[in-house]
């Protein structure tokens, strides 16, 4: 027996997890979030200056009207290089006025500029494509139920799909806290996230699907034995979490301004993904086992019973 007893503390672990998702509704319903221009469409404008700029001098202008968060790519330069005379900004949709100071601006504080082009742009995700989106993602938890109830057993699949339901839960909150920018990358990190999580889940549930066949008697103890397959399979589990954190965190902190936000949501993601996997999954399972065993007998069943 582990020394420290995961299963048997899982009322400690689910009450974790309230104090991180109640909040976060709250926070979602209160502060909302803070859409990008991929879903609240924007004004794109194409610049040549003069003399070579960087994203910083650009992006230093641009916060003096609380346009920082714009998308900023440089062209025409080659690997490595972080300066161009060339630059596309996407920004929020502009009035007229405001334009017009931002633009004096960039040529105050930049330098000199051609326009090479200027246009307003709708939104690329509308309210259609989010419904199909959360249709997909809602129809994937029902395949991966299907298919683990399958494989192992639907308690399995249920509590798989409530972990990863737990998951999106508190990425979602975080980013409702901090207000960071919600665009497309994000909808991709939040699919990458599901997909780690699941994965690092099935590990375990599959241990446990071994240690039932193998070591568990009926009536024996649940949370021993999942508490023997989490601790088989913990050193598993957090060198690819390690391993994984390490690599978006340089991403993170060594990367673009443009991949920081999708960088940010990948460490919560996985570390939050981590935590379900290990102390809210298998918690789950036992929870459903126990009240699925618990269920008192037909009462045909009953009769049967006494009559023999």
């Amino acid at each position: 027996m582990p020394k420290f007893d995961i299963a048997g503390h899982r009322r400690i672990f689910f009450l974790i997890s309230l104090i991180l998702i109640i909040p976060g509704f709250i926070c979602m319903g209160v502060r909302g979030f803070n859409f990008g221009i991929d879903f609240t469409g924007g004004t794109i404008i194409d610049l040549h200056f003069e003399h070579p700029v960087t994203l910083a001098d650009i992006r230093t202008s641009l916060a003096k009207y609380d346009l920082d968060n714009s998308t900023i790519q440089l062209s025409g330069t080659e690997s490595g290089v972080e300066s161009s005379e060339n630059a596309m900004i996407r920004t929020v949709d502009l009035e007229e006025n405001q334009r017009k100071e931002v633009m004096a601006a960039l040529a105050q504080d930049v330098g000199p500029y051609t326009v090479l082009r200027e246009e307003k742009v709708g939104a690329t995700i509308g309210g259609e494509l989010i419904t199909n989106a959360v249709l997909a993602l809602v129809i994937s938890w029902a395949l991966i139920i299907l298919y683990v109830a399958y494989r192992f057993e639907w308690r399995f699949g249920v509590s798989a799909v409530l972990a990863l339901v737990h998951d999106i839960i508190i990425v979602l909150a975080v980013f409702s806290l901090t207000q960071r920018q919600i665009d497309s990358s994000f909808i991709a990190a939040l699919l990458t996230i599901v997909g780690y999580s699941i994965n690092d889940t099935i590990v375990i549930f599959d241990r446990i699907r071994e240690n039932l066949k193998l070591h568990f008697r009926r009536g024996g103890d649940v949370d021993e034995l999942v508490n023997r397959s989490i601790y088989q399979t913990l050193t598993r589990s957090l060198y690819t979490v390690f391993t994984v954190l390490f690599t978006t965190a340089a991403l993170y902190w060594f990367g673009g301004e443009t991949t920081k936000d999708f960088a940010f949501a990948l460490l919560v993601g996985f570390a939050v993904g981590c935590y379900s996997s290990i102390f809210i999954a298998s918690q789950i399972w036992i929870e459903l086992r126990n009240r699925t065993e618990r269920r008192p007998a037909a009462p045909k069943a009953k009769a049967v019973a006494a009559e023999v």
